[in-house]
């Protein structure tokens, strides 16, 4: 998956989120549920959305049978490393990009309306000479 989508679905999600945030804080009954083992979980917090994007972003891999727990555990942080910094990185970008505009005491746009706009930006194809 390319970093421009996957700070996409990043900012999809962070987006999104919004919008949990203010169902549960109208709702707070209605924005639970109880799962079969009894654990209680905020309904329609992203979990389908993040795992979605979590199974874009980690590649399949395999261990050997034969493999040590020590080298089954490198095989796994050599497999995965890249993903969590891609996923870092989109996290980070988008964070980064929200942070500049509150610290700069900017009232004329709000958070998802700054959301919106990185989002157009990061669909749009890069402008070459």
């Amino acid at each position: 998956m390319e970093q421009n989508e996957v700070v996409l679905r990043a900012i999809g999600i962070l987006t999104q989120s919004a919008e949990w945030i203010r169902t549960a804080e109208r709702h707070p009954a209605a924005a639970e549920s109880t799962d079969s083992t009894g654990t209680t979980a905020a309904r329609g917090s992203g979990e389908g959305q993040i795992g979605s994007l979590l199974a874009e972003v980690f590649p399949s891999f395999a261990v050997p049978s034969e493999a040590t727990p020590l080298e089954a555990a490198h095989a796994v942080t050599e497999a995965a490393l890249p993903a969590i910094m891609q996923l870092i990185g989109a996290f980070t970008y988008v964070y980064s990009e929200l942070a500049e505009v509150h610290d700069s005491g900017r009232t004329d746009i709000s958070s998802e309306d700054l959301l919106r706009d990185l989002a157009l930006r990061m669909s749009r194809p890069p402008q070459g000479d």
